[in-house]
């Protein structure tokens, strides 16, 4: 019982410390922000803990937490939900149930959780993509691709590919009663990584281009080229995503190798002979000057860690590595950033590369926004903010889809 005690007690006062961790002043409803952080923080600091005394992985108290959150296929009054595969590839469809005198648009949707937790299966993943089919009377796809460390780069990448690929076919998409001129892949954070990565695929083989009409990143994190962006900088202890936490986990899909997460957060981790990738990553050339503020642009150093992991230089893995010609084939894209979010420039970079290679690009920032907003629109944490960022993303694509 005393055990008990003393262990609730050092949790309140671990929650307390967390909870007056200090935001930035024009944050949006920063108690419930607040709030939300601290649980973050809790979570990271008792999977530390756990790890170190050997009773659980550091990633495994995320995933715990994520997988508390599944929910099963059930339809309501106006979706069908049925989980399937797409041949070994596990997808839960939302199919409309209203007759419609045409074929319907369709959104393939990838979810985040820094490739290692996650599911489009979860509370949060079930009901966007559930009011997505609703309102805009198409059929969403969510894909539930592998997960790291149990399976590392590329099996995600590969997973999202290949049932986007086997989507696309004709029968298929006959079967579901999709347009196949009217088609969206869609991605948040990590998702929006996938998505990206899975778009610049399907536009430069011959046998799939355009049949991607438009693709949506939200909060994209695109590359980890460089983790001294000023958005890493600024935002480096949160809100709601830290530098550490993201480089921690997303390492995980590359390698078990403790030297590399040590590596980024010093931003000496890119292998010897991968200079020439970090002009597509520069920021002083690619950020909007207000957001360069005070800094100085530092190069990261290549060539430090003794092992070489060429995957940090393939750009399905970070889409910003892609070069221009690759990019300029892309289809109508719209980025949402979030001022207050570590991985904002990640997306604004891709906004300015994109537009300079003539791609039309829609771009909606959100100035008092935070990373994952998104996810929070149900209890214990609701942020009015996720409303409008899912609106603003669902209202882009009822008039270009």
């Amino acid at each position: 019982m005393g055990c008990r005690t003393l262990c609730f007690g050092f949790l309140c006062v671990l929650f307390a410390y967390c909870i007056y961790t200090p935001v930035p002043e024009n944050i949006e409803e920063p108690w419930k922000v607040r709030f939300m952080d601290a649980l973050i923080k809790m979570t990271s600091f008792v999977g530390t803990l756990l790890e170190n005394i050997g009773l659980m992985k550091y990633e495994e108290v995320f995933s715990a937490i994520a997988a508390a959150h599944y929910t099963k296929p059930i339809s309501d009054e106006n979706i069908t939900v049925i989980d399937t595969n797409f041949s070994d590839i596990s997808v839960r469809l939302y199919l409309p149930k209203r007759k419609s005198e045409r074929r319907r648009p369709a959104i393939i949707y990838i979810h985040g959780g820094i490739f290692v937790f996650g599911s489009c299966k979860i509370s949060t993943s079930d009901d966007l993509n559930r009011w997505t089919a609703n309102k805009l009377d198409a059929v969403v796809v969510g894909i539930d691709y592998r997960l790291a460390p149990q399976y590392r780069f590329p099996a995600a990448f590969e997973d999202c590919v290949f049932a986007s690929k086997f989507f696309l076919q004709d029968k298929v998409l006959a079967q579901y009663g999709v347009d196949p001129a009217r088609i969206c892949v869609m991605g948040d954070s990590s998702g929006g990584t996938l998505a990206a990565a899975v778009v610049q695929l399907l536009q430069n083989d011959p046998e799939f281009k355009d049949r991607i009409k438009v693709q949506a990143l939200i909060y994209p994190g695109l590359q980890l080229i460089d983790t001294f962006l000023p958005s890493y900088q600024e935002y480096q202890h949160g809100p709601v995503l830290s530098r550490e936490v993201i480089i921690k986990l997303a390492c995980l899909y590359v390698t078990g190798d403790e030297a590399l997460p040590q590596a980024l957060l010093k931003n000496e981790h890119m292998p010897e002979g991968s200079r020439h990738l970090f002009k597509f990553v520069n920021w002083s050339h690619f950020l909007p000057e207000k957001y360069k503020k005070n800094h100085v642009y530092t190069e990261p150093v290549s060539g430090k860690l003794n092992a070489s992991y060429e995957a940090l230089m393939d750009h399905r893995l970070f889409p910003l590595l892609a070069n221009d010609s690759q990019l300029q084939s892309l289809p109508q894209t719209y980025i949402l950033t979030c001022e207050h979010d570590i991985i904002r420039d990640d997306g604004l970079i891709y906004v300015t590369r994109l537009r300079n290679v003539g791609v039309l690009v829609t771009h909606d920032h959100m100035e008092k926004g935070i990373h994952g907003a998104m996810s929070f629109t149900r209890a214990p944490v609701f942020l009015h903010l996720g409303l409008k960022v899912r609106d603003k993303y669902i209202s882009w694509l009822a008039e270009n889809l």
